[in-house]
């Protein structure tokens, strides 16, 4: 399986609320909220880190790839907009992200001190992460529940998005490891996600429980609550363990499962917010 040749990479340039939500905007779940902020807070500087390690390779790509990977930076670049200004509103809610914002800058330190293909295949993994979890997040309407209509939209476009160009930093990974055994290819990609997952649950737990507490919420009283989200209901990390086995089997690509209908629930939400050239049939197609 490859990136479908009909498949529309198109940058939404859309402006969520800057008037703030309700502390637990979830439903008025504590834990569901630290869920999505904690999230959040990696966003802008991940997805800086995300255009670096796929920019690295644009030049000499084939022209296909070449338009995947400028229609991929234009939509990071908004996400990133939409975070920060998300993030404002988590922090006058009260809620302090120091450490959380620390840890972030920490481990993207220590990957830019790594060579550009590690960076790349850094970023694939956690291009796959935020693609599985876009998936169960436009499947599943429970993860958003109650949710205040702005930030739920915030999040709803940003996982249309994710899944639109889920298989750039793949793609560009091919593109740059094109002169590798299969087996050399395999082995560093794959070390890479079991680095990544390491480090991903562990500090996104580590920011929710840090959130938690600041609502009052801690010891096992915290971890019940976390644990219950991540593998009861809505169960976030049961849902996607499947998907993320996947990305070790022979002949792995995000494409192998085209999820494009997810998009298409909620796509005509965001049609007004389109950039001018973006859509099928424009130079902006993967």
């Amino acid at each position: 399986m490859q990136t479908p040749d009909d498949l529309s990479i198109t940058p939404r340039d859309r402006r969520f609320s800057r008037s703030g939500t309700d502390r637990h905007w979830v439903g008025g779940d504590p834990v569901a909220t630290a869920f999505f902020n904690a999230l959040s807070i990696t966003f802008p500087r991940g997805e800086a880190y995300f255009i670096e390690s796929v920019r690295a390779f644009r030049d000499g790509a084939p022209p296909r790839l070449a338009t995947e990977i400028a229609a991929f930076i234009k939509q990071e670049v908004v996400h990133s907009r939409e975070h920060l200004a998300f993030n404002r509103q988590v922090m006058e809610q009260g809620y302090d992200v120091t450490l959380l914002d620390g840890d972030v800058t920490r481990l993207l330190d220590l990957a830019r001190a790594r060579t550009p293909i590690v960076s790349l295949a850094a970023t694939m993994a956690l291009e796959h992460f935020t693609a599985i979890l876009a998936h169960q997040l436009l499947r599943d309407p429970r993860h958003l529940d109650g949710a205040d209509p702005e930030a739920a939209g915030l999040w709803r476009w940003h996982a249309i998005e994710e899944i639109e160009h889920k298989g750039v930093a793949y793609d560009t990974w091919l593109h740059a490891t094109s002169g590798w055994s299969r087996f050399r290819r395999w082995r560093l990609k794959s070390l890479m996600m079991l680095i990544v997952t390491r480090h991903f649950l562990r500090h996104r737990a580590r920011g929710m429980i840090e959130l938690l507490r600041q609502d009052g919420v801690t010891g096992m009283q915290a971890w019940r609550g976390l644990l219950a989200y991540a593998f009861v209901r809505p169960g976030i990390v049961r849902s996607i363990l499947r998907a993320w086995c996947a990305y070790f089997l022979p002949g792995f690509h995000p494409w192998n499962e085209d999820d494009r209908h997810l998009i298409a629930r909620y796509e005509s939400d965001y049609a007004a917010a389109r950039m001018p050239g973006a859509g099928k049939g424009t130079a902006i197609t993967a």
